[in-house]
């Protein structure tokens, strides 16, 4: 399955945001019998500060090769972008059609080339059309819908992966252990993987609020401001609570009709 995972030795629920004692729910445990009084309200829970994305590489080169390797379940038919020569330098400008209304989308050659490669690609080719943003989550540090698999399932992909880029590839954290939790910023486009390096496909985070995530996907661009309030909007209607992941099925569905 593919999105933000659960950390089990730090008792995450996919984010870094809130730490639950034992791994609880989060249910405060009272005593009703007389004289005990009731216990203080819990104070709110806030989300941690993360450290900022990392300054992005400037490419050496003005193309890039990619590998595009077969693999994956494939949620609907595709072929591979070409691998090269991939551009490194520009953006693009995309449109998600969506049963919501437009939302744009600034893609960032200079940042990911080759997941702006494949995305711009699966565009073309229809891959996302009708295809519903399966999963919402409003978690305090982790508020961002996951879109892009056909299969609306979680597992489903374009039949091949790739690897990551920035900021995964530049976020190491001290003597080996991983690095530290990493605010993508509201708005921010990044693509969801398995849990395991390089294995990016065809699924996507659109960011609706400041999240602290583990710095282990790979950011491709930005949501236009005019997209957001849309999103917010659908947002606020809640979600399912069915991902194990955190969230669930959006309340309001968020349908991509097209991408142009």
């Amino acid at each position: 399955m593919q999105g933000i995972v659960r950390r089990s030795r730090v008792c995450t629920l996919g984010v870094v945001a809130v730490v639950v004692t034992a791994c609880s729910t989060g249910d405060a445990i009272t005593a009703d019998t007389p004289p005990i009084p009731a216990p203080a309200p819990a104070p709110a829970l806030t989300m941690p500060a993360g450290a900022p994305l990392p300054p992005p590489p400037v490419p050496d080169a003005p193309t890039v090769s990619c590998s595009y390797v077969p693999g994956g379940r494939a949620a609907r038919p595709a072929t591979a972008p070409a691998a090269t020569p991939v551009p490194t330098s520009g953006t693009v400008e995309l449109t998600l059609d969506t049963s919501i209304g437009a939302v744009p989308l600034e893609l960032d050659r200079a940042d990911a080339p080759c997941a702006v490669n494949s995305l711009v690609s699966l565009a073309r080719q229809g891959f996302y059309d009708d295809v519903a943003c399966h999963r919402l989550s409003t978690d305090e540090g982790a508020r961002l819908y996951q879109c892009g698999d056909p299969s609306g399932t979680g597992t489903g992909g374009p039949g091949y992966t790739f690897a990551d880029e920035w900021p995964v590839t530049v976020s190491h954290g001290s003597d080996g252990y991983q690095a530290p939790p990493t605010l993508y910023p509201r708005g921010t486009i990044a693509m969801a993987n398995t849990g395991r390096p390089d294995t990016n496909g065809s699924q996507f985070f659109l960011v609706i609020g400041d999240s602290v995530l583990y710095p282990e996907y790979t950011v491709l661009g930005t949501v236009g401001e005019a997209g957001l309030p849309l999103l917010d909007a659908a947002a606020a209607a809640g979600h399912d609570g069915s991902s194990r992941l955190g969230g669930g099925t959006p309340t309001t569905p968020v349908v991509i009709t097209g991408v142009r």
